[in-house]
């Protein structure tokens, strides 16, 4: 079974993502900022991280960064959901993130990126 990281400061968003991934089969491992998100990966390394981009502490565009540096082969998935920053996903995607998704999103397209990331 595979193991996903989420990072989002959003209680509800990360009890709907939690909902859908264990849904489908995932195991699931969160945190409410970058920082933190970071330490849980280093103590424990996750098949993928979905992670939000503007969060308390250290916003997930840093966080990208940092473990892209040291895990080069960190799978990341970025969301986000600020009007007008479309900018910063495009900066996450240049950080390292794989794929990324404006919120509001469909679950039935993240599930499909999160399967297609876990396959290569």
């Amino acid at each position: 079974m595979a193991t996903i990281l989420v990072i989002d400061d959003e209680e509800m968003m990360r009890v709907l993502l939690r909902s859908t991934l264990k849904g489908a089969g995932y195991e699931v491992v969160e945190a409410a900022n970058g920082r933190q998100g970071l330490e849980l990966y280093r103590r424990s390394p996750t098949d993928l991280v979905i992670t939000d981009i503007l969060m308390p502490e250290m916003n997930g565009l840093d966080m990208i960064l940092e473990l892209t540096r040291y895990f080069l082969d960190a799978k990341v998935i970025a969301i986000s959901g600020e009007g007008g920053e479309k900018n910063v996903l495009d900066v996450a995607k240049l950080l390292g993130a794989r794929r990324t998704f404006h919120k509001p999103f469909s679950m039935l397209e993240l599930l499909d990126a999160v399967r297609y990331e876990l396959e290569h």
